[in-house]
């Protein structure tokens, strides 16, 4: 029988999103943030082994979209954002103890559903197990089986905190909109390679109308 997952999605306050795209995005960083998270929120619920998503957020500009996407919304305490991940693990625990819990960044608008599904399967062999970003510095998803501790190390060069915590690193090939998070402006130029979803494919037509920069057609899922 194939493991379930519980995904806990972290959402900042839109105030303080995607600063490092401020000068490319102008007024429209507020909007490219929730476009972000909702791509992002959409092909995680689009993967078969998900059975939920859970944001944590406290902000109602946000969590509105999120919600209406299918999304079970909890309040960030606001203590940080491993604090913010382990308050929605123990939601998910309470919700569905028998499943998998895992972290997945929210700034993922090129993720595909498939491409998840492989990561979470290769997880689901280990007690805990990451995978870096493309830079292979910071942390796209943590997770564990069920019933393990959840002791996600986001932040900084998380990279190198999740493996000397003990966490596996899941070099699995074919996962690269698992790995590809948007923070600065030649980031998001390679997720617009690889294809955005359609919510911030919509901002970025936008963004660049005279550039004629838009997102090509997604490959299927």
């Amino acid at each position: 029988m194939s493991i379930r997952w519980s995904l806990v999605i972290p959402v900042k306050t839109l105030v303080a999103a995607k600063t490092r795209l401020a000068a490319a995005t102008g007024p429209h960083r507020t909007r490219l943030a929730v476009a972000v998270a909702s791509d992002t929120v959409a092909a995680a619920l689009s993967c078969p082994p998900v059975a939920r998503v859970i944001v944590v957020t406290a902000d109602p500009a946000a969590a509105g979209p999120l919600a209406a996407l299918g999304a079970d919304v909890v309040p960030d305490p606001d203590r940080g954002l491993n604090t913010a991940l382990r308050t929605g693990a123990a939601h998910a625990v309470r919700v569905a103890p028998g499943d998998a819990v895992g972290a997945l960044q929210a700034d993922l608008p090129a993720l595909r559903p498939t491409e998840l599904a492989v990561a979470l399967e290769a997880a689901a062999e280990f007690d805990q197990a990451f995978v870096p970003d493309a830079l292979d510095v910071g942390t796209t998803f943590y997770g564990v089986r069920p019933g393990r501790p959840f002791a996600p190390r986001f932040g900084g060069e998380s990279r190198a905190k999740h493996l000397a915590g003990g966490a596996k690193e899941l070099g699995v090939p074919g996962i690269d909109s698992v790995r590809r998070d948007v923070d600065t402006p030649d980031d998001l130029r390679a997720a617009i390679a690889l294809g955005l979803g359609r919510h911030t494919a919509a901002v970025v037509a936008d963004l660049w109308p005279d550039a004629g920069v838009t997102a090509p057609p997604r490959p299927p899922a």
